[in-house]
């Protein structure tokens, strides 16, 4: 009993650990949506399935601790169902993450990036007007753009020192117009026009603004650089997320196991012996 009871500890112990990485990419995440993705919803998700995993985690503790049945049997079905919930929170990351990517230039090292690359209904919630506002006024206030700056000698960096830069999807969707409107570089963020006859083919080249308070963040290009951002910060999360969630799976299982012993030993059963022999009376055995 002992022994079983130690085992239930030390996997609650354990679980208790595992909501550590999955409550502090929630908190990453977080970070991330108030400097740079600029989503301020998918994070909570996981920091409440976090909190969840460790005030549970904590409740079969005590009860191993304490021989609690009503604690161990409240710990196995709340952990159930934040398994389940998490199964279901990962399916879910990696669908609405799942379509889109950045577009190669030729002569660029950056890619660029363009709405229609992207579907379902991450895409339909950023690119909604009523949504878009507080994105981009988020990505405004970040001064994500105003950072791509560069001075060389005092100058800023030349055409080809720029093109050769690895900028992330904000910096080129939002900092930038599309590469194929054609438009002359001055400086990261100021270009000017040269064929307007090339913006009938994309709309963004007649969104773009050389305006620092407006630049492309009314473009396309903007809504598919944060789309491409959230993407990549999801993919890294869930990562943990699937590795944790393997072991709290095998946690949960052996947790099982062990408590189903506790209570075959608390009716005094022996290893093998069903309820149903042990209640069969003496003389009906043969």
């Amino acid at each position: 009993m002992r022994t079983s009871n130690h085992l239930i500890g030390m996997l609650n112990f354990l679980t208790f650990l595992l909501s550590v990485p999955i409550l502090g990419g929630g908190i990453w995440l977080s970070t991330r949506a108030n400097n740079t993705d600029c989503m301020s919803f998918l994070q909570w998700p996981l920091i409440v399935i976090g909190v969840a995993i460790m005030v549970v985690s904590l409740a079969g503790f005590a009860g191993a601790c304490y021989r609690n049945t009503f604690l161990m049997y409240l710990y196995l079905w709340a952990m159930f169902f934040i398994i389940a919930v998490l199964i279901g929170f990962v399916i879910f990351a990696y669908v609405v993450t799942d379509k889109g990517s950045g577009r190669s230039v030729p002569n660029r090292a950056y890619s660029d990036y363009y709405l229609p690359d992207y579907s379902g209904w991450l895409k339909d919630r950023v690119a909604s007007d009523s949504y878009w506002q507080k994105i981009s006024s988020c990505v405004r206030d970040s001064k994500a753009c105003r950072k791509t700056g560069r001075l060389v000698g005092g100058f800023p960096e030349s055409s080809d020192m720029y093109f050769q830069r690895k900028l992330n999807p904000i910096e080129s969707g939002c900092c930038k117009p599309p590469t194929e409107c054609g438009f002359s570089y001055v400086n990261e963020t100021t270009w000017n026009p040269i064929n307007t006859a090339l913006a009938v083919n994309n709309r963004d080249c007649l969104r773009w603004s050389n305006d620092q308070e407006q630049l492309c963040y009314a473009c396309n290009s903007c809504k598919a650089g944060v789309l491409a951002g959230v993407k990549k910060s999801w993919r890294k999360v869930s990562i943990i997320n699937i590795v944790v969630l393997v072991i709290l799976v095998i946690a949960y299982v052996v947790a099982c196991a062990a408590f189903r012993n506790n209570r075959r030993m608390d009716n005094d059963e022996p290893y093998g012996e069903t309820r149903m022999e042990k209640s069969r009376p003496s003389w009906i055995r043969f």
